[in-house]
């Protein structure tokens, strides 16, 4: 998924192809020796005589006005914001249905543990996912694989809006979740073609809002819409109509930003004008083999997620973090429905709005830290130092845990709602900061081996936020929302000394690593 880098502090003569590693759309290393990156580019090392072949097409210098890197910063945020609108409507799809879980569970008459995986089902879809779109991005570029797995997603969106029976529902709301997760698969290679390291990380953060906006936006709608006279169906239509809405304005606004896509098409185009049919870009004679995908993303992350550390131990941290956030999806309901007695779904899921606040407040805590510390170090060491990714993510380790006590010890009906409600506050900024600070320090690690790893930890989180929204009503009916969320509370303080040791640690653990690169 990761893009070729544009390197504006060196001169690239038009035949020469030069590559230094981006990795997975969240930060980047500038490693000149380092060639085989695992992109599209990367099924080999770029031949010895790559700078000297006559007939190879590459960038005409580093102003290049098709290389995406040098568009204007308004069509780089034009861009990123409609790739971010896109990714909302894919996130509220797995969640706007959890409202309907009461409703759909009388009409089909089944227990409601059973419709919760009208929710599981498309998260279920999400750990599958990636392992498509992801290469056919190397393959194919960004917009292929964006598109056509937006457009399926919202065509499946028909089926579960006129659904006659369970089996319709719970089959296309998996199938959707498939198809719908191509844009989480796709746009953090896209932003990584686009902006530069530091502004990056600013294009990546706001992004980040928009992955957990549409799920906290999704109990909320969705509430307001089956309980009017529109009824359960209309979530699913008006999931449709949005996503169609804005998945047409990207396709004329979104264009291909992958490198090595580009510099292919450019060679098909002076093959025809210069009637030179030896022109060809680095793609033409490198694509990735059926071989090279199944060990990037299926045999080498199980490898890397036994034998590295940093990578397990993360990879059950933002596991259970991505868990606790799909759980909260039946929690919030059950806290604020059935114990405080509101009854209208919508009223019920309002208090979502206290993880939106938390989320956003996350996404600006991460700005800051990257604009400020993070920018610092990186120039004074010329490189990334991926520890200084994880000072954040401390801060928001302990806010989790201190948000989770006093959401649930807030929860008594006797006690004003409104501290309850404010407890979302540090639950969404540690969950978001926690998430991204963790892929990004994931990536760091493992620089041009972290597509494999970022396919290990998907898979994994993936499995854990469908998972925890089957057993969060009966834990919580069976232990009380206090008590349910304190156990969920000492579990994610247990995990606050994570980021702590590998801060300190990191750096140590990291040179016995096999993946990760030496410096």
């Amino acid at each position: 998924m990761s893009p070729q880098q544009f390197d504006s502090n060196t001169t690239t003569p038009r035949l020469s192809m030069e590559q230094s590693s981006i990795e997975e759309g969240v930060t980047t290393v500038h490693n000149k020796s380092e060639t085989d990156v695992e992109k599209a580019a990367d099924a080999t090392k770029k031949p010895d005589n790559a700078s000297t072949d006559p007939n190879l097409v590459d960038w005409d210098g580093v102003d290049d006005p098709e290389h995406p890197q040098n568009y204007t910063n308004l069509r780089k945020w034009v861009i990123t914001l409609t790739m971010s609108t896109m990714t909302v409507w894919i996130t509220f799809a797995s969640s706007v249905f959890s409202t309907a879980t009461l409703v759909t569970a009388k009409e089909f008459n089944v227990s409601t543990e059973v419709m919760v995986l009208g929710t599981s089902l498309v998260v279920f879809g999400f750990a599958l996912g990636p392992l498509c779109w992801a290469p056919l991005s190397e393959l194919y570029g960004r917009r292929i694989p964006l598109f056509s797995g937006y457009a399926i997603f919202a065509i499946f969106q028909i089926p579960v809006a006129v659904a006659t029976n369970l089996e319709t529902i719970l089959i296309c709301r998996f199938i959707l979740g498939i198809f719908g997760c191509s844009p989480l698969a796709v746009v953090g290679g896209a932003l990584a073609d686009i902006w530069n390291p530091v502004d990056r990380a600013v294009a990546i953060a706001l992004f980040s809002v928009s992955t957990f906006m549409g799920p906290v936006l999704g109990p909320i709608v969705g509430g307001f819409i089956t309980d009017s006279h529109l009824g359960w169906r209309w979530t699913a239509w008006i999931t449709l109509i949005a996503s169609s809405f804005f998945g047409i304005i990207a396709f004329f606004v979104i264009p291909e930003t992958y490198g090595p896509v580009i510099l292919q098409k450019r060679a098909a185009r002076l093959r025809t004008e210069t009637n030179n049919p030896d022109l060809h870009a680095f793609l033409d004679l490198h694509k990735p083999t059926m071989s090279d995908i199944v060990t990037k993303y299926i045999f080498r992350p199980f490898q890397m997620l036994v034998q590295e550390p940093i990578l397990l131990a993360m990879t059950l941290y933002l596991a259970l973090v991505y868990g606790i956030l799909y759980l909260f999806f039946e929690a919030y309901p059950y806290s604020f429905g059935e114990i405080r007695g509101w009854s209208h779904e919508g009223v019920a899921a309002l208090p979502f709005i206290g993880i939106l606040i938390g989320v956003i407040l996350g996404a600006s805590l991460i700005i800051y830290t990257t604009k400020t510390r993070f920018a610092r170090k990186l120039a004074k060491h010329g490189r990334v130092v991926p520890e200084e990714r994880l000072v954040p993510m401390i801060v928001a380790s302990v806010l989790l845990p201190i948000g989770l006590f006093w959401f649930g010890w807030t929860s008594s009906p006797h006690i004003s709602w409104v501290p309850q409600v404010i407890a979302g506050v540090p639950i969404g900024l540690g969950i978001l900061v926690i998430f991204m600070q963790g892929l990004n320090y994931i990536i760091d690690v493992y620089m041009m081996f972290a597509n494999s790893a970022i396919a290990a930890n998907t898979l994994v989180r993936s499995t854990m936020g469908g998972a925890f929204p089957l057993f969060a009503t009966q834990m919580y009916r069976g232990l009380g929302v206090a008590w349910a969320s304190s156990v969920l509370g000492f579990i994610t303080l247990a995990m606050v000394p994570i980021p702590i040791l590998f801060f300190f640690y990191g750096s140590r653990i990291r040179a016995m690593s096999k993946f990760s690169p030496k410096f």
